[in-house]
């Protein structure tokens, strides 16, 4: 592997987990505001986001960097469904989520929470809200090391 493969395979990508168009156009309104020039990736319920994570498994032989960013309330899979499969999945297990949800239940938050998730983020329908999640998500994938 070359420096500039070793390089990709190290830089965090980010991942956004939802099913709503509205929130998605927001999110990469966001990215594209702030500039960010790391890998984006888009998975509308959590049977896409593990086949996302599959593929990169495949290509890498390890899993890359992610910081997913993760609905809730989703068709096939839902979030908290998903974090049960990666939480038991030994490739997967160590990934970085956060939770971006409508919800503002007790019981999804402490889920969640049990789940090991970094943030547990409730959406309001501000646009600045979500420029700030993925301003504070792209700040804190720079400041923290990830495991590679």
């Amino acid at each position: 592997m070359n420096l500039e493969s070793e390089k990709m395979t190290n830089a965090v990508r980010f991942m956004f987990v939802d099913d709503d168009e509205i929130s998605i156009m927001a999110l990469q309104r966001g990215v594209k505001q702030l500039e960010i020039s790391n890998t984006v990736q888009l998975a509308m319920n959590g049977v896409e986001a593990i086949a996302i994570l599959n593929e990169a498994m495949l290509s890498y032989g390890s899993l890359p960097p992610y910081v997913v960013v993760l609905d809730l309330n989703m068709p096939k899979m839902g979030g908290l469904e998903f974090l049960e499969k990666i939480r038991n999945n030994e490739n997967f297990k160590n990934l970085l989520v956060f939770v971006l949800t409508t919800s503002d239940a007790p019981c999804d938050i402490a889920s969640a929470y049990g789940y090991k998730v970094a943030g547990y983020i409730v959406k309001d329908d501000s646009r600045n809200s979500y420029k700030e999640t993925i301003a504070m998500i792209k700040a804190y994938s720079e400041l923290v090391v990830l495991p590679s």
